[in-house]
């Protein structure tokens, strides 16, 4: 898997879980859930994003190959 399609997987399911987490452990946890809106949205403008950094030291294929 490229790290195209690992960023989006990731986000993806740590949407999902935030979701989880607020509606069967705490409402709080919809700060979770806007924390990775907030950094999905800056990635969008200034193409920083956090999570790449990290699958990149873990030696994950940059680029995107359909």
């Amino acid at each position: 898997m490229n790290m195209d399609r690992l960023i989006f997987a990731f986000a993806g399911a740590m949407v999902l879980v935030s979701v989880a987490l607020t509606v069967w452990v705490s409402p709080l946890f919809v700060w979770l859930t806007a924390f990775i809106g907030a950094n999905l949205l800056q990635t969008a403008f200034t193409g920083f994003c956090p999570a790449a950094a990290i699958f990149k030291r873990f030696g994950v294929k940059p680029g995107c190959a359909l």
